[in-house]
């Protein structure tokens, strides 16, 4: 009975519930950060908001675009007969704020003194110029503005898209080592169990043969209950890490994935753990130079200060020039000679403004909005050298402690060997053997939780430096 009750608890520890049918080959880091990276929530959001800035940059060219306009009369009825047809295109430049513009008009009939500007040659009229700005509008308006503020958005939404595809594939090592310490837990508790049980057979023939007494099977069968709770709590543990890595790990549609345990990787699939490097090797203002945050806010900065820009512009005096060549065609219309030949004209407005509180307002909230940007800039590069620092001695701190646990694992497994060898050879009791058997047990438990740690502090460093290709990140996103 108790060996029916052991084997169904193993058989949920083997047989896990997953939500498809199970790959064959063992889980990898690489699998999963692929996974996460193309179908988590979070970053297919980001990516969106990205698509969306670049809408907006499209939209912002539209400021500059060709326009084409066409006005024209007939008069039905009254003294005069004037017809009038005339069309304009008009094309916004961007240096000096300039707007070129071509013009044709054809007219006929008679038209009174006040619509004298309606005359054409029976060939029509074809004007040509330029309007440019001299002073307000000549390095800014709010056409290039527009362009400018889109370009920068879009910057940001890219480099948001860099901090959360960071902070995803770092939380997806993160689970995925956690998954694989729990496993490693069960198979460690699994196996504790199984000498157990198997000693139990032994045990029933040395007792029925006199040669121990029946208190070694109460014993026993003691051990095999407490390793049993060892191994429900373990099996626990390890389907919260399953589903917990679940989250980061999707299929082709999206889906969460929860890895059975027949996908945990063996030791030697786990990889070679790169050098630790020394404080003194950290170039850390090249690592701020690549904190998407830290560059998110100084391209915020430079938002800024283009609406500084625009605003002090506003407080200029307006001067647009007009240059403008006008040509007749065909024979002289009813206007007389007057419309015939080429015309050179140069115009000019002026204009300017006075109190002037809307742009003194705007240049205000802008430089505010400037310096706090500054501020949390250098509150988050003193955080972020700060971590730099902290995460490094987790990282140092953590492989040290590993190293240690490795020993203990080497040591503990030794003397269980040898007090095993002692309970055969009839030196030692049951009670040194099972102590043996849990300390080593224990002991390689820890081993693998500081490995996990190690992954953690590994996968924590690699997200503060940035370092794409070990996050799985397409450095061309």
């Amino acid at each position: 009975m108790l060996r029916a009750i052991v084997f169904i608890g193993l058989l949920g520890a083997s047989s896990l519930r997953a939500d498809v049918p199970l790959a064959q080959m063992p889980l990898l880091p690489e699998e999963v950060l692929a996974a996460s990276e193309e179908h988590f929530p979070s970053i297919l959001k980001a990516l969106a908001q990205r698509q969306a800035a670049v809408g907006r940059v499209t939209e912002s060219l539209g400021a500059f675009d060709l326009v084409f306009g066409a006005d024209g009369f007939d008069r039905v009825d009254g003294f005069y007969d004037g017809t009038a047809v005339g069309g304009k295109v008009i094309k916004p430049l961007r240096p000096l704020g300039a707007k070129l513009y071509g013009e044709y008009s054809l007219s006929n009939g008679d038209f009174p003194i006040y619509e004298d500007q309606y005359f054409t040659n029976n060939g029509g009229t074809a004007k040509l110029g330029v309007l440019f700005s001299v002073f307000r509008d000549r390095d800014i308006d709010a056409r290039r503005f527009g362009q400018i503020d889109a370009e920068l958005a879009l910057q940001q939404a890219e480099l948001d898209v860099l901090l959360t595809k960071v902070g995803v594939q770092q939380r997806a090592l993160a689970a995925y080592w956690r998954w694989v310490a729990a496993g490693q837990e069960l198979a460690v508790y699994d196996n504790l169990l199984r000498i157990a049980l198997e000693r139990e057979t032994g045990l029933e023939r040395e007792v029925s043969s006199g040669r121990r007494a029946a208190i070694f099977i109460t014993e026993n069968r003691q051990n095999i209950t407490r390793r049993q709770t060892l191994m429900t709590a373990a099996r626990r543990d390890f389907e919260v890490a399953a589903n917990q890595l679940a989250f980061y790990l999707r299929d082709e549609t999206g889906e969460p994935l929860t890895p059975d345990v027949q996908r945990l990787p063996a030791e030697t699939q786990f990889g070679v753990l790169p050098p630790v490097p020394t404080e003194a090797s950290l170039n850390v203002p090249a690592l701020l130079e690549q904190r998407p945050e830290l560059r998110i806010l100084q391209t915020g900065a430079e938002r800024a200060l283009q609406k500084i820009a625009l605003s002090e512009n506003e407080l200029k005096p307006r001067l647009d020039l007009n240059l403008e060549i006008a040509e007749g065609f065909g024979s002289i219309g009813e206007g007389g000679a007057s419309r015939d030949g080429t015309d050179a004209i140069v115009g000019f407005t002026f204009t300017v403004p006075l109190e002037r509180r809307q742009a003194k307002g705007k240049i205000t909230q802008a430089r505010a909005e400037l310096e706090s940007l500054r501020q949390e800039q250098r509150r988050l590069e003193d955080q972020v050298e700060i971590e730099l620092r902290n995460i490094l001695l987790e990282l140092d701190t953590a492989r040290e402690l590993m190293e240690l646990a490795k020993q203990d694992v080497e040591l503990s497994e030794t003397m269980r060997q040898a007090e095993v060898r002692r309970f055969e050879q009839g030196a030692s009791d049951f009670f040194l053997v099972n102590i043996r058997e849990e300390t080593a047990a224990d002991a390689r438990v820890r081993f693998y939780n500081a490995y996990q740690r190690t992954r953690v502090a590994q996968a924590n460093f690699d997200a503060a430096t940035v370092n794409l290709s070990r996050l799985g990140i397409d450095e061309a996103f």
